[in-house]
């Protein structure tokens, strides 16, 4: 039967309610769906920009595919009706008048005569209305609508919705139903609810789904998405709200139809003139306008609806390896008759309903009824409610009316676990949001499930909604302890989905990092990288570039190959590149991991690879790295926080970002900057934290050889990430001066340096100190080799070396440049080649081994060391013209520009000066201007000289001559040199030469030869100077002088930090250079020469900037660290929290939670009072009745009839507590101990529905006049055929006949137990506390949710039930004869079964065969003759609990099994 045809108006001239669909559907298979596609695939799609005016070739698309698929109906016959139309026309059966029909649909045809029938006389034809609505006066919102059949499938509407539409497929579908009529809320409980709504729906990603127009619970939802929406910023996204209703009631639908598609389609809402029609809602998003070719009857959409929102509920998202299937819920506002059917339907199907008390009418009645026994939910009690709150329309209900109604409230309070009534002002329930999503968490813990299943859908429902929040107070409680494994799925998930508060939850748990990153973890998240972060195409650059074809799949030394473009060529590869020897790969297909019932899960992955010891270095780092690249800010710094190595890790990540930055031209640039920042100053923090601790092992973090981050150091990674404010700390200038010196005090003065190089026995005097005591106390060699490896020596001696070279290069120069090199010259010439030597010693230096080509690309990454190439190589090619005697001027010309470039040298060595050194650093930046304006300059001086020469002088042909009057003089004139005969006053015809033959002058300009005057226009040539003067003086130089006052002033201000941060450079080349000053370092050239290239003896870094420790010193240093980080974390906590930002953040949440509790608790103590007060009504009202009986019966002389004694009702509320929570403690009485399956108002498998039996009309002896059951015998056509026999012996059942059962009567059936003890591997019995656990054999079909006992109904004449047969092999069957006659019987007797009837019903017989020893012949007979005859058939052993998803009566029965073996249940 479908619902929607029992669905009714709400009195005389109401409209349709608002419909919620659960039942079953009929639609076409996915497969049979033209054109359709995965609909899983919108998940990696970005929702599409709504505009009026969209892209014109998605426009085209969905003009040619809508047509093809989606279908209208017409009348094609016209019939007249009785009835008139509003404007008084004549119309059609279906609404329509003469002309509104097609042209077809009045000509006589073949049904002339004949009754108007939908089924013959409405037919399908291409849609006519769909594309983009906009309504007309209420601003640019664009939605979607489209007009369709309503036999259209719902795999078609749902493909339309999530492929052309663009909707992501939702985390959750709300489906809110009621009242269709305006109705009246409290302004407080409309605004939570609103805000409830729109919260749940914004925070899960669901869609909600109502009627779709501008009238009661659909406008409350308009309303609310109307205020989210002006309230909310774009970022937040849309709330996506369709509405589902009928085109046939729609007003002013006309504007709606264009057969091409409108983009966009205006409507006009007419709220004034629609009559009985409907306006659609302009707060909607999305319309389905449901069409059956009709005019003005409501609820045509209800069955689609239905089916639609059945669909959906079926259908599996997948993200992040984690698939579960939509959960629906059901929320309720108000309404009606209608109303009360939908919740039924909803609850039968078992979808959760969330019940809005104050709302009105039916969903008050079953909001004061919820909490009470199901025994007291009476016929007399429904139509006391019914008379207060349906007072307009309550003499419209009839007795059998009344009596439908308390059945169906029975059953819809009878399931308690799926109905969830929303109080405003009740404890944990201040939100709508949170009523929602604690009723669909409730329903998941009602369903049956094996193990673990029930508490893991509910954390996939949780991290797919991410409401942490929901998770904290409902999943993670006392009543489930988590094992850190079973997290693990859910956690990669979380880190996939990037939601980060999921990921410190689970930490906060017991997941710990170094267990869950396992090889194949972490694949599986680089398989599944953002497809839009440059990492993501970086790595697939990389695979692309592999000779394997195809590409291969990624592998972890792909991922280290683009981290070390990243990190940079100090560190080592990450992941090296396995070999065949390596460990085996685990044959899992990762990518189409999900965790579901079906298929292979993330838990097996996690399963399978347990047993694998650590892969990897440091696991916490890779992870690190993976939120890094994706620039996942709140997730990097969780992970962080976990991190061993903190400092290089925050260091690394700043590297990895500023490189990620510099090729990334979106918003996230921004973004990753002040990323990389922010982890700079963490690596800060924590360093700042270690130095004031200890100075030492500080500075030992610093040189540390980190073997996680490619063998690099902190300092070298702070190096390589130009992070100036790290390497500027005190700390590091420390350790850098501390290096400088070398083993000297670095409270020694120059003075004491200068004349100690120049006579060194004053070191035996005692005037330069040392560090080491030894030194101090000790002489010899051993001091003066301390003194002079000193790099703040070496580099004092390299400065005097080299102005005594650059002194001597002047000299030979300008006194003594001979024709044959003098002694003076040839020095130079050996000191030129000991500079020589030492370039390619810095050249060929190689310490970390990183190849030829890597330390060629680092050297030449050097200005300086560009700068000595080319001084050096200028100097060979003077050289070379100098010894040729026909170049010889030539060559000292060259030698002199060469000098230039040498002295220029000058400026590196003295940036190690804390006074010259920020200057030249300035003065560099102050370059890159000038190249800039340069520029510039070069436009006006080019554009004024080609035009002054062109006036001015005819046809100069001496290429010379034109770029002295072009450029040269034009410059010139820029600094007052202004050309004499420009303005003709000072001209003279001598200084030049009229015809250009004079080598030496210029050519004169245009002249009267008659006159001998200037014949060019003076005043032209004069503004033109003018104009160029006032663009290049004033213009361009002072922009020249602003342009060098900002950088000035923008290095200024970091001007220390720069030169701190190159002074490293410095230290670190004469921390590792010879000691010998040129000439002198030849000798150490040739000793380094023999040591590298005969003795084979590599080079290795100074211990002072790059240290390996010990693996115990170096964890015990670690550990220091880590303990100090912690200090770091709690700090920046609490100086959050002193922030005045945060303290009016605090002091404000602070006080509105105040106001809530207040509010609420007015509200409570107002709700009590009201209860307690209508309780004391009722006690006074029976009690004036037993009065006046009593007098009635003493009027009457006697005592009366002792049934007639009115008794008095309970007392429901006292002392002001909350009737639910007392509701939860009462035991149901023994009246609802009647059977209740069996009086479910559908009947299994057929369109039959019972009549309607309240808990207290059940049994027999209780009068039911008005109880008229239909008859319903299966596969008899005739009902009159066989009289019914027997009576049921458990009372009504609302249906007479034998249903589905195969006689009138008892249905006998036979259900055997079959159980074992549940065994370990050890064969010890397992036990739960002190009780064993037991194991069942039990069945299942493929199309059923739930398991069965192997037993059921048994063929005549035979012993064994059908369903043992299926399972069981015929050879063993005597056997089990036999077994089931050597069993016990637990259970004899009714069995409360869908199929009872009035005159047919199941009696079973339970008989319990248990093995109790493992090693029993039996049993292994037993198992080794198991087997399914059919393929749609599971037969499994299955631990013994409550939760055993079977049907209630076989748990019922089960429990008394474990009872009988003392078992646990």
């Amino acid at each position: 039967m479908e619902p929607a045809m029992l669905r009714r108006r709400d009195g005389a001239g109401s409209r349709q309610e608002d419909g919620f669909g659960v039942q079953p559907r009929r639609v076409a298979d996915l497969g049979m769906v033209p054109n359709l596609r995965q609909s899983n695939s919108s998940l990696c799609r970005s929702r599409r920009s709504q505009y009026p005016f969209g892209n014109c070739e998605k426009q085209g698309n969905l003009s040619s595919w809508i047509p093809e698929n989606i279908k209208k109906k017409e009348c094609m016959y016209f019939v007249e009706s009785s009835r008139l139309s509003d404007a008084g026309k004549v119309v059609c059966e279906c609404g329509y008048t003469r002309e509104q029909h097609l042209e077809e649909a009045t000509r006589p045809h073949a049904f002339q005569g004949k009754e108007w029938d939908p089924k013959k006389h409405v037919q399908e034809m291409p849609t006519d209305a769909f594309g983009d609505i906009v309504f007309t006066g209420l601003g640019q919102k664009v939605g979607k609508y489209v007009r369709l059949s309503q036999d259209t499938p719902s795999s078609l509407i749902y493909h339309l919705m999530t492929q052309h539409w663009g909707l992501d497929v939702p985390n959750l579908l709300i489906s809110v139903t009621g009242g269709a009529k305006d109705f009246n809320m409290k302004p407080r409980l409309k605004s939570v609810f609103r805000r409830g709504l729109v919260k749940v729906a914004q925070t899960t990603g669901a869609w909600i789904i109502t009627g779709g127009s501008h009238t009661g619970v659909m406008k409350q939802v308009g309303e609310a998405v109307r205020v989210f929406n002006l309230s909310s910023s774009y970022s937040e996204g849309e709330v996506v709200t369709i509405g589902i209703a009928t085109w046939g009631t729609l007003h002013k639908r006309e504007s709606l139809i264009h057969p091409a598609g409108g983009f966009p389609a205006e409507y006009i809402m007419d709220e004034d003139g629609q009559g009985h029609l409907t306006c659609l809602d302009s707060n909607h998003s999305h319309f389905i306008l449901v069409d059956d070719g009709t005019h003005g009857r409501y609820g045509v959409e209800i069955p689609l609806r239905t089916k639609l929102e059945k669909f959906i509920s079926e259908q599996t998202k997948e993200r992040g390896g984690v698939a579960i299937k939509i959960p629906i819920v059901c929320v309720v506002l108000e309404g009606g008759p209608g109303t009360l059917h939908t919740i039924y339907n909803a609850i039968t199907n078992g979808t959760p309903c969330v019940i809005v008390e104050g709302s009105g009418r039916v969903a008050d009645v079953i909001a004061q009824v919820a909490s009470l026994p199901i025994s007291e939910i009476t016929i007399s009690l429904i139509q006391q409610k019914l008379g207060l709150f349906f007072q307009e329309m309550f003499e419209t209900f009839t007795e059998s009316r009344i009596v439908e109604w308390t059945k169906k409230i029975q059953d819809i309070v009878r399931r308690r676990q799926l109905l969830t009534v929303f109080r405003e002002g009740k404890d944990g329930q201040q939100d709508v949001d949170v009523a929602i999503l604690q009723a669909l968490l409730k329903a998941s813990r009602s369903h049956d499930h094996f193990g673990h299943e029930n508490w893991d859908h509910q954390l996939k429902l949780a991290v797919a909604w991410n409401r942490v929040d929901i998770a904290r107070s409902e999943i993670f409680t006392d009543e489930r302890q988590w094992k850190p494994s079973e997290l693990y799925p859910m956690m990669t998930a979380a880190l996939i989905a990037n939601k980060p508060e999921f990921v410190k939850l689970f930490l906060e748990n017991g997941v710990r990092l170094k267990e869950f990153v396992t090889w194949d973890t972490l694949l599986y998240l680089y398989e599944n990288l953002e497809p839009t972060c440059l990492f993501h195409y970086k790595l697939q650059k990389v695979l692309a570039e592999e000779p394997e074809r195809p590409a291969p799949r990624v592998q972890l030394h792909h991922v280290a190959q683009v981290l070390r473009e990243l990190l940079g060529d100090s560190t080592q590869p990450l992941y090296p590149r396995p070999r065949s020897s390596d460990r085996p790969r685990l044959l899992l297909a990762v990518p189409n991991i999900k965790v579901s019932v079906q298929g292979v899960s993330l838990r097996s992955l996690y399963k399978r690879s347990s047993g694998h010891v650590a892969f990897t270095v440091d696991p916490v780092r890779d992870l690190l790295i993976w939120a890094i690249i994706q620039n996942r800010r709140e997730l990097a710094e969780i992970i962080w926080a976990q991190s061993q190595d903190c400092i290089a890790a925050a260091l690394a990540c700043s590297k990895i970002l500023k490189e990620l930055s510099k090729e990334e031209d979106t918003d996230s640039l921004e973004e990753m900057l002040l990323l990389a920042d922010e982890f700079e100053q963490r690596a800060i923090g924590v360093f700042t934290e270690c130095y004031r601790k200890d100075e030492e092992r500080a500075q030992k973090l610093l040189v540390r050889v980190s073997e996680a981050w490619g063998k690099t150091t902190c300092l070298q990674l702070a190096l390589e990430a130009k992070d100036m404010k790290f390497v500027s700390h005190g700390g590091i200038q420390a350790f850098l001066t501390k290096v400088w010196w070398g083993q000297l005090c670095v409270d020694n003065g120059l003075w004491q340096l200068a004349l100690c190089m120049l006579a060194f026995p004053l070191l035996y005097t005692g005037l330069i100190s040392f560090r080491d005591r030894r030194l101090q106390a000790e002489g010899g060699l051993a001091r003066i080799r301390a003194f002079f490896s000193a790099p703040v020596v070496v580099f004092h001696l390299n400065i005097l070396s080299y102005f005594a070279f650059l002194c001597l290069f002047a000299y030979v120069l300008m006194v003594d440049f001979q024709p044959r090199p003098s002694g003076c010259e040839c020095l130079i010439y050996l000191w030129l080649c000991s500079l020589v030597c030492e370039e390619l010693r810095q050249l060929f230096y190689n310490p970390d081994e990183c190849g030829l080509m890597k330390m060629a690309l680092l050297y030449f990454s050097d200005f300086w060391n560009k700068l000595d190439i080319c001084a050096i190589l200028l100097f060979m090619a003077g050289l070379t013209c100098r010894l040729i005697p026909s170049l010889l001027y030539p060559g000292r010309i060259v030698l002199s520009l060469d000098f230039i470039m040498f002295c220029l040298r000058l400026m590196h060595i003295f940036t190690i000066s804390k006074t010259l050194g920020p200057k030249i650093i300035i003065v560099k930046r102050m370059m890159k201007d000038v190249f800039f304006f340069l520029f510039l300059l070069a436009v006006w001086v080019v554009s004024f000289g080609v035009a002054k020469q062109a006036i001015l002088i005819h046809n100069e042909r001496r290429v010379e001559w034109i770029f002295r009057g072009v450029v040269y003089h034009s410059y010139l004139t820029i600094f007052g040199q202004i050309p004499a005969y420009i303005d003709g006053v000072n001209f003279n015809l001598d200084q030049c030469s009229p015809n250009g033959t004079d080598p030496y002058k210029p050519k004169c300009p245009e002249i009267d030869a008659a006159q001998r005057e200037p014949a060019f226009p003076e005043w032209l040539t004069v503004t033109l100077l003018c104009l160029y003067l006032l663009f290049t003086n004033i213009l361009l130089l002072n922009l020249l002088i602003a342009m060098f006052n900002y950088t000035f002033q923008q290095v200024q201000e970091r001007t220390d930090q720069i030169w701190k941060f190159q002074r490293h450079d410095l230290i670190e080349e004469y921390q590792g250079r010879p000691p010998a000053p040129p000439p002198f370092i030849l000798l150490n050239h040739l000793h380094l020469f023999i040591k590298r290239a005969i003795l084979k003896i590599p080079a290795k870094r100074h211990k002072q900037l790059k240290n390996k420790l010990e693996k115990n010193e170096e964890a015990a240093l670690l550990s220091w660290e880590i303990y100090l980080k912690e200090n770091y974390l709690q700090d920046q906590q609490i100086q959050q929290k002193q922030r005045p930002e945060q303290k009016i953040q605090d002091i404000s949440d602070k006080v509105d939670t105040m106001v809530d509790l207040l509010e609420m608790a007015h509200l409570k103590q107002s709700s009590s009072m009201e209860q307690r007060l209508a309780s004391l009504e009722e006690q006074v009202a029976q009690t004036a009745r037993a009065l006046h009986w009593i007098v009635k019966a003493l009027r009457d002389s006697g005592f009366g009839l002792e049934e007639g004694v009115p008794t008095l009702a309970p007392q429901k509320a006292s002392m002001g507590r909350d009737p639910e929570l007392d509701g939860g403690l009462k035991v149901e009485d023994p009246g609802d101990a009647y059977h209740v399956d069996a009086r479910h108002l559908l009947y299994p498998n057929c369109p039959v529905q019972r009549f309607p039996v309240p808990n207290e009309k059940v049994p027999w002896e209780t009068e039911f006049l008005i109880y008229s059951p239909p008859f319903y015998t299966a596969d008899r056509k005739n009902k009159d055929l066989v009289d019914p026999v027997g009576e049921n012996p458990m009372g009504r059942t609302g249906l007479r006949g034998r249903g589905d059962l195969s006689c009138f009567g008892p249905n006998h059936t036979l259900q055997p137990v079959v159980t074992r003890w549940r065994r370990s591997q050890d064969g010890a019995i397992c036990r739960k506390g002190i009780k064993k656990v037991l194991e069942v054999l039990v069945v299942k079909r493929s199309l059923s949710e739930h398991w069965v006992l192997p037993g059921g109904s048994r063929e005549p004449g035979e012993t064994l039930p059908r369903k043992l047969k299926q399972v069981l092999r015929r050879e063993f069957w005597p056997s089990f004869e036999s077994l089931l006659a050597q069993g016990m019987e637990v259970y004899k007797g009714y069995v409360d079964d869908p199929r009872n009837t009035d005159n047919a019903w199941i009696e079973t017989v339970a008989v319990s065969v248990h093995f109790p020893d493992q090693s029993d012949v039996e049993l292994k007979r037993l198992n080794s003759h198991l087997y399914s005859c059919d393929a749609g058939v599971s037969i499994r052993w299955q631990v013994v609990d409550e939760r055993i998803p079977l049907y209630a009566n076989h748990k019922a029965i089960l429990q008394k099994v474990a009872a009988l073996f003392g078992a646990y249940y």
